[in-house]
This record gives structure tokens, sequence and C-alpha cells, in this order.
């Protein structure tokens, strides 16, 4: 499948037109719902595909941010061969307590899988977290950039920004 019959794909699943209130806070008239292509396990398997090849090559563990990041870090492990971390956005209090659970990510080259990206507040609050328990991280990956300030508030923190698909690539594609 080539990347923009991708994009037209994900388009057609998951966007939606309303009022609509983003994690950064910021409202908006259209929206990407990430859980209706990230429930396709078909169209799921093609993004992970599609975002194999995007994973640097110095990359030991692959890192999913809480909710979102997993299915895609999920399916993308399957493609790459790479360790999971699942990423809470905090740690338990209970059973084994940890931040990431899943591959040990202290010492590690990590890379952060996410979904949808807005304003990159996730990322940078969840490597800030991983940096603090050991990972070395300097980038992270996404399915949809949404072109909102995201990759540069990342650069701001030292992370870089590779994403699959921007919110032009799909409006382009639709």
């Amino acid at each position: 499948m080539t990347l923009p019959d991708l994009a037209r794909r994900i388009f057609a699943v998951s966007h939606l037109t309303g009022q609509f209130t983003l994690r950064s806070g910021l409202t908006a008239s259209e929206y990407f719902d990430k859980y209706r292509f990230e429930g396709d396990p078909v169209l799921l398997d093609e993004i992970a595909r599609a975002m194999a090849p995007l994973v640097p090559s110095d990359t030991e563990v692959l890192a999913g941010l809480e909710m979102g990041g997993i299915p895609v870090v999920t399916a993308l492990g399957r493609h790459t061969g790479l360790p999971c971390a699942f990423v809470r956005k905090q740690a338990k209090p209970y059973g084994t307590c940890r931040l990431a659970e899943g591959a040990d990510v202290a010492g590690r080259r990590v890379l952060v899988i996410e979904d949808v990206v807005t304003s990159g507040g996730q990322i940078v609050l969840s490597t800030a977290d991983l940096r603090a328990i050991g990972a070395d991280i300097d980038k992270a990956l996404c399915v949809i950039d949404r072109e909102q300030g995201g990759s540069e508030a990342l650069d701001a923190e030292g992370i870089g920004l590779i994403s699959l698909l921007t919110a032009t690539d799909l409006h382009d594609a639709a």
C-alpha cells in the first residue's frame, strides 16, 4: 500500500468534524480519532509496516505511551523485532510500581512511540520521566503530526519528531 493510499484510509476511518477539546486544551473543529485506526487490526498493521523503516537503526527499545501509543508500539514491535516498553503516565502504587512495563529502558537507546501529536506535551513529560530512570532518548515517532507546534516543543527538549503522516498529508490524500 502506498503512503497516499494509507493516508486516505486513515482519513476515511478516523476523521471527525464537530467541536473537540484536545489534550493540549486547544479546541478544534476536526479530530483524528486514533482509536478508530488503532482498533482496526488490518489498518494498524499497515500503519506499523509503513512506520518500521522510520525507526532509527540505533534504536534498542520502542516505548509506547499510555494509552494510544500502546497498540501502535505493539504492532510496530512485530514489524521491527524490537522489544517494547509500555509507558504509564505515572507509576502505579502497587505490583511492580514501574513507570515503564515490559522491556527495560535504563541505559538503552529508546524511541518514544505516540499515535497523534498536537502540542507534544505528553511526549515531553514521559520522556523526562524515562530519562530520569536512565533511558537515552532523542527521538519520538508518531502516526500523525497535527502540525500544531508539537515538533517545535519537542525540539526545545532535545527530541526530534519523526512522523509517518501530517495533517496536511491526510487532507491532501482525502
